[in-house]
């Protein structure tokens, strides 16, 4: 084991934030309103009471956007996650499907799966990790039956009241820190640097969002409006109606 230097961390988070903002930047400025509306819940807009066609829109929108981010910046934990574990126990991004972490710590060789937070997917992303957890141990155990494997499911950020799921162990927030650092404290060393240029590249992301919304309430009003009243007929039917398959010629 390595102890971590925090000027190693900081220098990689700052050398590799600046990713997160450009793609989303480029989400935004490659996002178009028929996406974006096609993959959102009318109904429940209209369960709402929504009639501001601007006010809709920006619901959307924000939805969208905050979705998007979301995954952007866990890949960026993912890597920030990756990076501190190969500097401490000589971790690495994982060959094996589904796994991002391998490494060995105490004679265990761990597999573990990143995510941003907890709450992070239903039953069937959860029952996938699994079958990823079973499969990696498989081959991993080829040639050597007795390897101790243990399956984590790492998550940045949050916490769990009962970390063994009986396939593996899930560990959150300081603890998942700790455990692929053992520094009990990188967990908030990392929100500084995190913040690196954030002020700047956030102002104008915030320009560009004007804009785009600006635009999209535009069309929004050009498409799905009468007289200045959404048209939720039209809206669902976009949304929603069947199309007519057109059938393969032999």
């Amino acid at each position: 084991m390595q102890p971590i230097r925090l000027n190693e961390v900081n220098e990689f988070i700052q050398n590799n934030i600046g990713e997160f903002h450009e793609r989303r930047d480029a989400s935004l400025q490659t996002l178009r309103l028929q996406k974006v509306l096609s993959k959102k819940n009318p109904y429940l807009f209209k369960a709402k009471n929504i009639n501001d066609a601007h006010d809709l829109v920006k619901l959307l929108f924000d939805a969208h956007l905050s979705s998007q981010e979301e995954t952007i910046f866990g890949d960026f934990l993912e890597k920030l996650a990756i990076f501190v574990c190969g500097k401490v126990f000589r971790g690495a991004k994982s060959a094996a499907e589904g796994i991002d972490l391998e490494f060995t710590r105490d004679s265990v060789r761990y597999i573990v799966a990143v995510k941003s937070g907890p709450n992070w997917g239903n039953s069937s992303q959860i029952k996938r990790m699994v079958d990823n957890f079973r499969q990696a141990k498989k081959i991993l155990r080829t040639g050597n039956n007795q390897l101790n494997i243990q399956a984590i499911n790492g998550c940045c950020y949050g916490r769990t009241e009962k970390p063994d799921k009986g396939d593996y162990m899930k560990i959150c927030g300081q603890e998942f820190w700790e455990f692929i650092s053992a520094n009990d404290r990188i967990f908030v060393d990392i929100i500084e640097p995190i913040g690196y240029q954030a002020k700047e590249r956030t102002e104008k992301f915030h320009v560009e969002y004007a804009r785009v919304l600006n635009l999209f309430t535009h069309e929004f009003m050009e498409e799905f409006c009468i007289d200045g009243r959404i048209d939720w007929d039209k809206l669902v039917r976009f949304n929603s109606e069947k199309r007519i398959r057109r059938k393969k010629k032999d």
